[in-house]
């Protein structure tokens, strides 16, 4: 297939959560025999081995309002919740935004002339309502969304999530023929505001890029994040109270806007991508410590177990509905279910280095097995086939 994907960026810098598997998934796509190209919906294109692009027509205006929604988030404000300027920024999005995407996507949909599908993916939906319709209607091609942001990004969870946008807000999920989501869980609320033809398409990784490294674990448990929120109750079950019943255990912590105590546990900072293997490759323990949306909504994936499992970590994790989903509890990772559970679970499994190496291995042959971009392209390409027979 030739597929015109819009992704939300594809631009690392601009540290928007999914990026990183965006990269992963149409590399993949594009090693199972796909052409891809790519436009970014916010900041400029980057060209890559495995895609070609196309410029965003609203580069600049992207970038300029990203900013300010970053400057409300940075002033402790969430960038989803309405303000004055709120009703200024529809009308431009509507009478400016919309129009000028739309010119773009028909110009090149008939300079490529046999694009099979257009993918969006985790980008505004109601800034582009009626795009896909006339898309679907004029070029007679399948037009598929698939939001990597659930659950958190329904409406009941945007604003106090910080999300910079309420994006199902006023918009038509029943314009796509196929929806594709990173969690279970949600597909009947998605059913509930008119998605149609919903599927899970979970997080996963390239083998190639997320493989373990031979180094000196010289970290006995570690976890990485961005941000508290969401997940105070675990953190400090897992790390704060553990890590000062057990001073003699070294606990690290990467990433950052940490609001809460973290005991005697060791701040590393952030990190880029590359040091966190290395980070978790050090590391006897690695910790899956995930916001409560994603654990009490069934089988919300995340990229952190399918990436720690692939590193070869020994994975301990918060209960996690759904987990099951994806790994074998008790023989590929342990869940545990309170703080004590926490503090002896790692006291057996620091003095046992058999117990840490057997269970990461079988984790990671787990996910190679069953859980790569290249299932999950598979898996994506094979319903767009079924679609594609309508038209």
């Amino acid at each position: 297939m030739k597929i015109l994907a819009i992704v939300s960026t594809i631009d690392l810098k601009n540290k928007l959560g999914c990026t990183p598997a965006w990269w992963q998934l149409l590399k993949a796509l594009h090693e199972i025999g796909n052409e891809v190209i790519v436009i970014p919906y916010l900041g400029k294109p980057v060209e890559s081995l495995w895609w070609r692009t196309y410029d965003n027509p609203c580069s600049k205006e992207s970038t300029i309002y990203n900013s300010y929604l970053e400057s409300k988030k940075s002033s402790g404000k969430s960038p989803s919740q309405k303000t004055l300027l709120s009703p200024i920024a529809t009308q431009i999005i509507k009478h400016y935004i919309k129009p000028k995407w739309e010119r773009h996507l028909v110009h090149i949909l008939q300079k490529e002339r046999d694009i099979d599908l257009l993918l969006l993916m985790s980008i505004p939906l109601n800034h582009i309502s009626g795009i896909p319709s006339r898309i679907k209607q004029e070029f007679r091609i399948p037009v598929a969304y698939y939001d990597g942001d659930m659950p958190t990004i329904l409406p009941k969870y945007t604003v106090s999530r910080g999300f910079k946008f309420n994006y199902y807000e006023g918009a038509d999920p029943s314009e796509y023929d196929a929806f594709f989501t990173n969690s279970k869980g949600c597909i009947p609320d998605l059913e509930a505001i008119g998605a149609k033809n919903v599927h899970p398409l979970y997080y996963g990784i390239d083998p190639e890029l997320v493989a373990p490294v031979e180094i000196e674990k010289d970290i006995d448990i570690s976890f990485f994040g961005y941000g508290s929120d969401f997940r105070e109750e675990w953190m400090e079950k897992m790390i704060t109270i553990p890590s000062r019943e057990m001073p003699e255990v070294s606990f690290a912590v990467a990433g950052g806007n940490f609001a809460i105590d973290l005991g005697n546990a060791k701040i590393i900072g952030d990190l880029s991508y590359s040091q966190w293997r290395q980070f978790c490759c050090r590391s006897k323990i690695n910790l899956n410590i995930t916001r409560w949306s994603h654990t009490n909504v069934y089988a919300s994936s995340t990229s952190r177990p399918f990436e720690l499992a692939a590193f070869g970590s020994c994975i301990v994790s918060q209960p996690y509905s759904g987990i099951e989903e994806w790994f074998e509890v008790g023989k590929e990772l342990l869940v545990v279910n309170s703080e004590s559970e926490a503090i002896e679970t790692y006291k057996r499994l620091l003095n046992n280095d058999r117990e840490r190496e057997e269970m990461s291995n079988r984790a990671r042959e787990r996910v190679l097995k069953a859980h790569t971009f290249k299932h999950r392209a598979v898996e994506l390409t094979a319903i767009i086939e079924r679609v594609k027979q309508q038209y």
